[in-house]
């Protein structure tokens, strides 16, 4: 049982440290928007191919969600949030060979490990803030530590676009006429800028990691009461939430995966690829925008309304960009952001509502299905390859449809169970 009271004095260190984590891991989890056409360049992929950065990725979590779990209930949330940062230290610093060798495997391999240690993080930090201090206040700080992460998804496209893209776009005409020295050279030069920001992202891992290291946590002592698995999947609104998430983050990610390569595809005047990662931060910006909104909107609606119409809004506004062109297309795609930012907080509470003591093995699964970040871009790839960039946003389209379906039907509880009738679960979501 978690013995925390008022005083929240004594909290604040741990409470700062864990939020500038959340800070860290959505930071560099959006350079990933500006690494692909980085790479595509650097290591001469198709589409598909460079849209695997977000599989390898999204991938981890994955695999990771459930046995993240297992380990901070064995070993508790201070090794949870250590063996976290150490490997996404160990990722970052991957990245140092694989630019050297200019070998795209072994980018994946970094970007795996890499987000392997951020779904630790992330499987730690949520409970943790929520108990971190007064019950009362646990929605308070987590929607706090929601907005610290999303500052970090908005300013990381930035500064990665900064040290990974070009203030003018190379002719692909020049880089054709290369000599094989020439090109040899260039593409190795190319590789070599993923190394001052990794590296340092490496140094600040390691940092935190000592920091926290040092640090005198609170213990938080917690009864288990974690259900098997398998009694989740009598749950079909817990089910169907999985699918949405695997929708609706599966659309978010194949969307900002391709705003660069989309927007330069659009031929607008003066837009080099520099210039076309501001959309990506004004697409982060407006989901922070959105989230802060949200707070508020969601005392006064449904969320399975608020849902539905963002849902919608998503739909319209990428429909509007495919059929359209020029600044209208782009900024209509970037608005996306303002619409999908509450989705998954929605999704996440109405996919554990009336389950009870299964609440945190359906929390996991849930986290599961972000594998939709892995799948969805490399399908979006794929159709662009074959027929276009446009016809890739058929995709997310079909996604956002399921959502609206969820937010309409399948969010309707058909069974429920608990441990304790008097009190029904609550948690606050701050990921994604």
């Amino acid at each position: 049982m978690n013995k925390t009271n008022g005083n929240t004095s004594k909290y604040l260190a741990p409470l700062l440290i864990v939020m500038s984590l959340m800070f860290f891991w959505n930071f560099s989890r959006n350079i990933n928007d500006v690494l692909i056409p980085h790479l595509k360049r650097a290591c001469q992929l198709t589409d598909l191919q460079s849209s695997l950065i977000q599989s390898a990725f999204f991938g981890a979590y994955f695999l990771m969600a459930l046995p993240a779990g297992r380990f901070i209930e064995k070993m508790g949330y201070r090794a949870g949030m250590l063996t976290g940062l150490i490997l996404a230290a160990i990722g970052a610093a991957i990245f140092y060979p694989a630019a050297t060798t200019r070998y795209y495997p072994v980018f994946l391999l970094a970007l795996f490990t890499m987000a392997s240690g951020f779904a630790i993080l992330e499987v730690t930090a949520t409970p943790y803030i929520s108990k971190l201090g007064d019950p009362n206040y646990a929605s308070s700080r987590l929607s706090l530590a929601a907005a610290v992460g999303s500052m970090g998804a908005t300013i990381g496209p930035f500064i990665g676009s900064k040290f990974l893209l070009h203030e003018k776009d190379i002719p692909a005409n020049l880089i054709k006429s290369f000599s094989p020295e020439q090109l040899k050279t260039f593409l190795n030069n190319e590789a070599h800028l993923v190394i001052p920001p990794y590296l340092t992202l490496a140094a600040l891992f390691i940092a935190l990691c000592a920091v926290l290291y040092f640090l005198k946590l609170p213990v938080i002592h917690e009864g288990n009461n974690r259900q098997k698995l398998s009694g989740v999947f009598k749950f079909r609104h817990t089910m169907l939430g999985v699918l949405a998430v695997f929708a609706y983050l599966g659309a978010e990610v194949g969307v900002v995966s391709f705003i660069i390569r989309y927007t330069k595809s659009l031929n607008i005047a003066g837009i080099t690829e520099q210039k076309s990662a501001l959309f990506i931060t004004l697409y982060m910006a407006l989901v922070l925008t959105g989230r802060l909104l949200g707070a508020f909107l969601l005392k006064q609606v449904k969320p399975n309304k608020v849902l539905t119409l963002c849902s919608i809004g998503a739909f319209i506004l990428i429909l509007v960009s495919v059929l359209t062109g020029g600044y209208l297309s782009i900024i209509s795609l970037s608005i996306v952001g303002l619409f999908t930012s509450v989705m998954y907080p929605i999704i996440f509470t109405l996919s554990i509502k009336n389950i009870g003591d299964y609440t945190k093995v359906a929390s996991s699964l849930l986290i599961m299905g972000v594998v939709g970040g892995a799948i969805i871009p490399p399908i979006m790839g794929l159709i662009s390859d074959q027929s276009g960039i446009r016809m890739a946003f058929i995709a997310p389209l079909v996604c956002y449809v399921y959502v609206l379906y969820y937010g309409i039907k399948g969010y309707v509880v058909k069974n429920k169970t608990y441990s304790d009738e008097s009190e029904e679960p609550q948690l606050t979501v701050i990921g994604h």
